[in-house]
């Protein structure tokens, strides 16, 4: 991950970071692309905190076993 520092004259970026200190934000781009913004100490303490959920953890295992793979050959045959 690389570090950027942000000029405080860049208004519209101060203001998405201060908005982000209340809540974390999906940023998305014209063509579709989408970015998280959150401050990096709340969002460790969120996924400290969803990896403490029992429920969601089992949840997640037992759809994780339910996956199968499929090669690509049969994936363009399904989609055909």
């Amino acid at each position: 991950m690389k570090t950027v520092c942000v000029s405080p004259r860049s208004r519209a970026l101060s203001e998405l970071l201060r908005r982000a200190r209340r809540a974390n934000l999906v940023l998305r781009t014209p063509d579709g692309v989408e970015f998280v913004l959150a401050e990096l100490a709340g969002f460790s303490r969120e996924i400290e905190l969803t990896r403490g959920n029992r429920r969601l953890m089992t949840f997640l295992d037992q759809r994780g076993r339910q996956t199968r793979t499929v090669s690509s050959a049969e994936a363009r045959a399904r989609l055909t």
